[in-house]
């Protein structure tokens, strides 16, 4: 395992069937009521810019239920919202705690963290990449495929923090993506060449049925992110054509498993309809943020 997990570039195939193994073992038994101490006396610091649900909620109860306790850290209420540095606030966690958890604007604010910090630095959100979420949605996608190579990821709207740790996923994984956006909403340039080096097989699209044609996954996320509010009618107006419903879904294969990160606009990005349809496992997926978290946590603090 790498010292640190910003992008999901970090993990090697191996990687990351070790912590899909590890995540499907700790569901299995967490549902059979079977628990373990293995992060005892182990402390995570989560350090919140940003705002946050699944997140949240399923790095705490991961640390408990592992046996460790998790801090809740709000930047505005740390030092480092009145102007300590970054370098300085990660010299003194990495004495108190045995790793850090950071949901941040600014990818740089992880990178500073990690190159001042004695211990481990999740990348649970930045405006680059998402690479926890990624962990889950592998997951899901195994348990309804039984398999990750091979098969066609599907990706509708705006190529944000989700779609450019989806990119890599794939690439690394031997899935091919499909990004149907608009011009101006496209992924991170630096990470589709990240993404080909690897070996990934990545197209990029204006046209949302070519993308979906034969697809094995459809995934869409919110047209308004947190940052983006002033932005967001014409958001709305450029994304519309992007919307992943019912009609869609007649272009991908007849199993095709449909995905969200959430939260949910009902009726803007998604549809009602698909979203509690037979197709969706966009629940399942926010779950198994738990499972794959515990999996990370496991590897990187044990």
């Amino acid at each position: 395992m790498p010292p640190h997990v910003l992008s999901f570039a970090d993990l090697s195939y191996a990687d990351i069937i070790d912590i899909l193994d590890t995540a499907s073992d700790l569901k299995e038994k967490r549902a059979r009521g079977e628990t373990t101490d293995i992060l005892k006396n182990k402390i995570l610091a989560m350090l919140f810019e940003k705002s946050s649900t699944r997140t949240r909620i399923s790095f705490e109860v991961g640390m408990s239920e592992l046996g460790g306790h998790a801090i809740f850290l709000s930047a505005r209420d740390m030092q480092i919202g009145r102007g300590e540095s970054i370098s300085d606030t990660a010299k003194v966690m990495s004495r108190y705690v045995n790793a850090i958890m950071a949901r941040v604007y600014k990818h740089e604010t992880l990178t500073e963290l990690s190159k001042y910090s004695t211990i481990p630095v999740i990348n649970a959100l930045s405006e680059l990449e998402h690479p926890c979420q990624l962990l889950a949605d592998l997951m899901t996608i195994r348990e309804r495929k039984g398999t990750l190579k091979g098969l066609k990821f599907a990706w509708f709207g705006d190529g944000n923090n989700v779609c450019n740790s989806a990119i890599l996923a794939c690439a690394i994984t031997g899935m091919k993506i499909s990004v149907a956006c608009p011009g101006g909403y496209e992924p991170d340039n630096s990470i589709i060449a990240k993404a080909k080096e690897l070996g990934g097989d990545v197209e990029i699209t204006h046209e949302p049925v070519k993308a979906a044609e034969n697809a094995d996954i459809l995934y869409t996320d919110v047209w308004v992110s947190m940052g983006d509010e002033e932005e967001a009618e014409q958001r709305l107006i450029d994304l519309k054509p992007y919307q992943v419903n019912s009609k869609l879904l007649e272009h991908a294969e007849h199993d095709v498993v449909v995905l969200h990160c959430l939260p949910a606009h009902r009726g803007e990005e998604i549809t009602a309809e698909v979203i509690d349809g037979p197709n969706s496992a966009v629940f399942d997926e926010a779950e198994n943020r738990l499972h794959a978290q515990k999996a990370l946590l496991i590897k990187l603090l044990s």
